[in-house]
């Protein structure tokens, strides 16, 4: 999917566009006031203050028409310069333009603005040198924004589109948007049925109906085994905390407007926590360790809580609740090296688990020259930073280097995927730190009996679950695999009436859940054709279709998801090929 703010031909286009839109919509509602029409990353949008009129559908197709004759008029676009006081004069009846005049630099001198036609826009360009560059144009959706991103304020409409040189690109880019909507976890999630939203509940809370917490369990379960296995120590924790365990962590300090506030009982105030780490340093400082101990890697699929805004908000994959498959390791400086190794082993065999082979690794640096949201100890950031490098580099990780991305308390290593819809994304990360140990009092006794501080690996494989769930479902388009699938077989005789049969069709479900299968028997008078289409949408990895020829025969004719024909094969044979597929994942 293209980038339209970092691709510059197409960031000048569509910023011209969404002028061309705000002058369509001017001359549609001639009271209009506009906020900011930006370029963002999926094209452009228009803040707008239309009064009591909030856009439908209809409203956005009359738009993109009048829209459609701006640019057909071919008028061309002129940039001049103007004085702060001949801006405020010319804006003086748009409120939202005079708060922009007014926020300028106190040194602004000149302002630049836009003429096209009958309309005019304060803006620093550049644009394109007449309107009908801006034809090939779609407007794609259309919501309520708050003036500035803020609740107290006003809701004005937002409307986005896109625009290309060529009906062309346009014509492809809107099939991809067409792809990107049939793989939308929302629309699949509702779909299959997996997860819910209740604006009761909260905005940005999702709740998992059965088949979607069987694939979460399912999640779990694999890496709590893939973990078991390295020799971490899985625990659980509350997902409160005292605002003096954050104040000492420092997450009060550098991360505070990303939690929710506060909570007063019984004169102590506590939070819901938006990560773990602060627990698990309680727990590693619980009791004395020895050298010989190290390292201690404590995991666990914990709950935490972010204060997201609402415009962030997509679904599983980003929410104010979500539970992160989370672990803190610690070891001594020299066990460093041999510990992210085997981080970044566990990271890429479960991708290799997944079929994921499209990502790459970041080192996220601080940013030196906007030290303000790190912790204040720049030898500390020299040392962990180093030896982060110098690790990756000896163990063979090819990676690049981000100024600014550092976790508050450390440098880390993030491994970015990108989604077959989207931008890029980070599902695990790997961090280094020797900040959180000292803020703890942590210590270890070394072969010497003398006290000594931990280094702190923090560490997160499939990151948040609830996002790793939506990355896999866009990927395979709710299709599955069966160890993951939530109904791995579904039975169906071909006739309900049938005793016989339905005792046959009853053996094939019993042998299936003896096996630990997740078999559903559809025993509903609806007709075969009609379940068998409820099975597709539910993507059903298997469909096991019995007749009395199968019945005869002691056989069982199975269809799989996705395809036409059906294959027939011994009663025990069918059993075992899907305990067999469940059991290696998919794997030949």
């Amino acid at each position: 999917m293209v980038n339209f703010k970092e691709d510059e031909s197409l960031n000048t286009l569509n910023h011209s566009c969404a002028h061309m839109m705000a002058q369509a919509v001017k001359h549609l509602y001639p009271n209009a006031k506009f906020w900011v029409g930006p370029v963002v990353e999926e094209g452009f949008y228009y803040d707008m203050d239309l009064g009591d009129v909030m856009l439908t559908d209809e409203d956005v197709a009359k738009i993109e028409k009048e829209m459609k004759k701006v640019a057909k008029s071919g008028c061309k676009i002129y940039r001049r310069e103007i004085s702060k006081a001949e801006a405020l004069e010319m804006f003086k009846d748009d409120p939202y333009k005079i708060d922009l005049i007014n926020n300028m630099d106190e040194d602004t001198q000149t302002i630049s603005c836009y003429d096209q036609g009958d309309f005019t826009d304060l803006c620093r360009g550049p644009h394109v040198d007449n309107v009908k560059l801006c034809r090939y144009f779609k407007l794609i959706k259309h919501s309520g924004a708050y003036w500035k991103g803020d609740a107290e304020n006003q809701v004005l409409n937002r409307v986005y589109g896109v625009c290309f040189p060529t009906q062309e690109q346009l014509d492809e880019h809107l099939a991809l948007l067409e792809e990107a909507k049939e793989r939308d976890h929302r629309k699949i999630g509702k779909d299959m049925q997996l997860f819910m939203a209740d604006d009761l509940i909260g905005r940005g809370l999702p709740m998992y109906l059965p088949n979607g917490y069987t694939i979460w369990t399912e999640l779990e379960n694999y890496i709590r085994n893939k973990e078991r296995k390295l020799g971490y120590l899985h625990v659980m924790t509350p997902c409160v905390g005292t605002v003096q365990l954050y104040q000492t962590s420092g997450h009060w300090d550098h991360y505070k407007e990303n939690m929710f506030p506060a909570m007063e009982v019984e004169g102590e105030n506590f939070v819901l926590r938006p990560m773990n780490c602060p627990h698990h340093m309680r727990i590693f400082a619980n009791r004395p360790h020895s050298y010989k101990e190290l390292p201690i890697r404590i995991a666990e699929i914990a709950h935490d809580f972010r204060f997201e805004s609402s415009g962030t908000l997509k679904g599983i994959e980003r929410g104010r609740h979500f539970c992160q498959n989370d672990s803190h390791i610690f070891c001594t400086q020299e066990q460093i090296k041999s510990e992210v190794k085997s981080v970044c082993d566990l990271i890429f065999s479960t991708y290799e688990d997944f079929g994921i082979t499209d990502y790459r690794c970041v080192l996220s640096l601080r940013d030196p020259a906007d030290t303000k949201k790190y912790h204040q100890d720049d030898e500390m950031w020299n040392t962990a930073e180093q030896a982060l490098r110098e690790t990756l580099q000896e163990i063979g990780i090819e990676f690049t280097e981000e100024i600014g991305e550092a976790a508050f308390y450390g440098p880390k290593l993030d491994v970015n995927v990108k989604p077959a819809i989207g931008n890029e994304i980070t599902l695990s990360t790997c961090q280094l730190d020797f900040c959180l140990p000292a803020k703890f009092d942590l210590t270890y006794t070394d072969a010497d009996s003398n006290k000594q501080t931990p280094v702190v690996i923090h560490r997160a494989i499939l990151g948040s679950l609830d996002r790793f769930m939506a990355y896999i479902l866009e990927e395979t388009k709710g299709n599955l695999p069966t160890w993951l699938a939530p109904t791995q077989v579904k039975v169906l005789p071909v006739k309900n009436d049938d005793a016989d049969l339905n005792a046959y069709s009853q053996k094939l479900v019993d042998a299936l859940a003896d096996a630990d299968v997740r078999v559903e028997f559809d025993t509903r008078s609806e007709k075969l054709g009609y379940k068998m289409r409820e099975a597709q949408i539910q993507k059903v990895p298997y469909l096991a279709v019995l007749g009395k020829n199968e019945e005869a025969e002691g056989t069982v004719s199975y269809r799989l998801h996705g395809e036409q024909g059906t294959t027939t094969v011994k009663f025990d044979e069918f059993v075992e090929l899907i305990v067999n597929e469940i059991k290696t994942k998919g794997r030949k």
